[in-house]
Order: C-alpha cells, then sequence, then structure tokens
C-alpha cells in the first residue's frame, strides 16, 4: 500500500512539471517600465506604462492586481497566456519586481520584452533588440542587475535629448505637437508587441527597426509659380 502510494504520489509529481512546463511555454511577459504616481502620468520616462495600458485595453482586459510589486494582468494571447505588468518600485528598482514575477511564473528571459524609453532615439523612432546593455538606463540596468542576465528582449522608444539635461528630460511631458503625434508611436508599439508574440523577434525586429520613423513625413508645400 505504502508503496503503491509514493509510486501515486510520485506519478502526479510528474505530471504537474509537465503542465507547469507546458504553462510556461506559452506564457508570455510583457513589462512597461515608468514611474508610478499622478505626477508621472504623462512623463516622456512612463512611455513604457502607457504601451502596457493600450495592450490591456486591445485585449478588453480591466482586472488590475496587485502582485510583485506591480499593476499586472493576466489576459490570452494567440500562443498562450500574457502577463502585462507595470512594476510600481519606481524606475531605478524595477528589476525586484521584474524578477518576482519571473520567478513565479517560471519562464526564460526570452519569453519576455521590456518597453523602455529611450534619449538617443528621436521621438517617433522605435527599435527592437534581442539584448544588449542598460544604455544608461536605470530601469533597464535594475532588471540587468536583478536577473543576471543582458539578452533580455528590449523595445526602445525614441523620446530623443531635448534641450535640458537628461533627467529634467524624461521626467517632463510631451510637447505639444508630441502629444498630436503620441497615439501614432503608442499604436505602432502595441503593433510590434504583438507582431513580437504571433511570429517571434526577428520578423518584429525586421518589421519596425528597417522603418527610420513611424510618424508621417511632412508635406512640403507646393512651390509657387514664378
Amino acid at each position: 500500500m505504502l508503496n503503491w502510494l509514493s509510486n501515486w504520489r510520485n506519478r502526479d509529481d510528474d505530471n504537474n512539471d509537465e503542465d507547469n512546463a507546458e504553462m510556461a511555454a506559452g506564457t508570455h511577459i510583457v513589462v512597461g517600465l515608468g514611474n508610478p504616481g499622478r505626477n508621472y502620468a504623462n512623463t516622456r520616462h512612463n512611455l513604457g506604462f502607457i504601451v502596457v495600458d493600450e495592450l490591456a485595453r486591445r485585449a478588453g482586459e480591466s482586472t488590475v492586481r496587485k502582485r510583485f510589486r506591480s499593476e499586472l494582468l493576466e489576459t490570452r494571447h494567440p500562443g498562450g497566456k500574457l502577463v502585462l505588468v507595470k512594476p510600481q518600485t519606481y524606475m531605478n528598482d524595477s528589476g525586484n519586481a521584474v524578477r518576482e514575477a519571473l520567478n513565479w511564473f517560471r519562464i526564460p528571459v526570452e519569453q519576455m520584452l521590456i518597453v523602455v524609453d529611450d534619449l538617443d532615439l528621436p521621438y517617433g523612432q522605435i527599435r527592437m533588440r534581442p539584448g544588449g546593455s542598460a544604455g544608461g538606463h536605470n530601469g533597464l540596468r535594475s532588471i540587468i542587475e536583478q536577473t543576471g542576465k543582458q539578452e533580455i528582449p528590449r523595445l526602445r522608444l525614441g523620446i530623443g535629448r531635448g534641450p535640458n539635461k537628461a533627467k529634467a528630460h524624461v521626467l517632463s511631458s510631451f510637447a505639444p505637437d508630441e502629444q498630436d503625434q503620441l497615439h501614432t508611436v503608442i499604436e505602432t508599439a502595441a503593433d510590434t508587441v504583438e507582431l513580437w508574440l504571433a511570429e517571434g523577434i526577428s520578423t518584429a525586429m525586421n518589421d519596425i527597426n528597417a522603418r527610420k520613423s513611424v510618424l508621417p513625413v511632412p508635406q512640403q508645400d507646393a512651390a509657387s509659380p514664378v
């Protein structure tokens, strides 16, 4: 009897391990970086939050939970589960929240995408990379330190350098002309995330990285007749 019970428990454990592995294989996490609080809501540094909000809107989901020091929303995509994460730790400690989420869902970092603002890209330019250094971004630096890995896919949304010092620029609101074009930037970024989910990082990179800008080219006024 004891041997049968032991064998049954071992079989159950094996099945659970297989189920967990299968669930992890279809699970992807999208982390939007930003700072919590009303004062930061529409700043350049919160582009990651804004993109995640757009993905949640598209999914038709509104049930946000507080877990892993984050606002977290679970939904589905054609390949499995999609977890949308907005760390509430403030930017510089984002890695703590990301590490907790990774550990819970037991997925490799290749199945996670970080959405961040980028000073070194002009406004309207979006780039995807499979990994690399933090590039001076404190949120990415924290994630790399906490996970011990640099090869983490990231979607970088350009905000330009601006006339002010870097800290003042990232924490400032968008200029009126930028605000008018923000919808296009966010829509394109969300489209790129969905392409990454559906067809993988190579296809998504080839699509978005080929574009100099996602903004429409300004129309030149026709030359006046002589």
